[in-house]
């Protein structure tokens, strides 16, 4: 399998500043380049009352709301470890996923739900999931998918969402998040053994050390073998349409080494480092020029005339109205 350290995106569309359907060829998009690790077919495996995502390896409850009712995050980790005690479906290695592994079930082929085609998932319930990670910017918050679009943000551990249990390491594909420290409800800083969050387990792929390798005027992701702008800001805030020509500009400036696109949300995403925040990097990240939001290439299904964005102080992921000129370009190629 090939490791990139992120997920193709599941896009195979493509669309203009209206949302209207467009033909792929030339447009530069998500739809087009379909970056990153391919799904297999059939995607998902069932054996009994679980599911195995044979993209990732992890295994998930076939029904996506078992606890039934909304819980706050402690009552959700809760939950899973009473799973555990119980050995819930023959298992007791149960958790409740962190950010990337909730993230990797999600198609941008798709919305209402953003999950692929054919999912053998029962009860889903189109709203928010838990993850496992706490939000960096705001420990008293943890971060959540919504299932219905796939936006990715973080609410107040007080508060009530569902929860989806996940077991086993997976394959290798998806990175840790960064997340090391775990914290109480209220956002303390507390021991992390027996806590069932994502600074416990650090399930993914590990790091390398050092992880960024600076070449002139681009950077290497050694974790993706992505390789970013260095200037993170190629012409300022823009609309969607002027983003993706900023970049088919700079695939013809003759100093510039060609191609150079505009990232898709899955590339943009796989830079977050969920232990620190504004930026969500690596402390030892090399970039210049970080501005807040980022442009992604990846049309929004659920409104197709908005395309997905990465909120870079805070490690979230948007959306935007691609003829607002208010987000940023961050060049990648492979």
């Amino acid at each position: 399998m090939n490791r990139t350290g992120y997920l193709q995106t599941g896009q195979v569309t493509c669309h203009d500043a209206s949302g209207r359907e467009i033909d792929c060829a030339g447009s530069d998009q998500d739809g087009e380049f379909r970056r990153g690790v391919r799904w297999p077919t059939p995607r998902f495996e069932t054996d009994g009352q679980t599911v195995t995502d044979r993209l990732t390896g992890l295994g998930w409850c076939r029904n996506a709301n078992l606890a039934e009712f909304p819980l706050m995050w402690q009552e959700a980790l809760d939950y899973v470890a009473q799973m555990n005690r119980d050995q819930a479906f023959g298992y007791s290695d149960w958790r409740l996923p962190n950010r990337r592994e909730l993230r990797s079930l999600i198609s941008h082929r798709t919305s209402r739900p953003a999950l692929p085609e054919g999912h053998p998932f029962t009860n889903l319930f189109q709203g928010w999931y838990w993850s496992s990670t706490t939000a960096a910017i705001s420990p008293a918050h943890a971060w959540y998918v919504d299932m219905a679009g796939g936006r990715m943000f973080y609410g107040g551990k007080d508060q009530s969402f569902l929860v989806w249990p996940v077991r086993g390491p997976g394959e290798g594909v998806l990175p840790a998040t960064g997340q090391t420290w775990c914290y109480s409800a209220a956002g303390d800083v507390i021991p992390c053994a027996s806590t069932g969050q994502d600074g416990e387990f650090v399930c993914g792929r590990s790091w390398p050390s050092p992880r960024f390798e600076v070449s002139k005027e681009t950077v290497i992701d050694r974790l993706t073998n992505l390789r970013w702008r260095r200037a993170a800001d190629l012409v300022g805030a823009v609309t969607w349409a002027q983003a993706l020509a900023a970049v088919a500009w700079l695939n013809q400036q003759p100093a510039v080494p060609g191609g150079w696109r505009l990232p898709n949300i899955n590339e943009l995403e796989s830079l977050v480092d969920c232990s620190t925040h504004s930026p969500a990097l690596p402390v030892e990240h090399p970039f210049a020029a970080l501005q807040e939001v980022y442009w992604s290439s990846t049309t929004s299904l659920y409104e197709a005339d908005w395309a997905w964005a990465l909120y870079l102080n805070k490690g979230a992921v948007g959306v935007g109205q691609k003829t607002q000129a208010q987000f940023h370009v961050w060049a990648v190629c492979d």
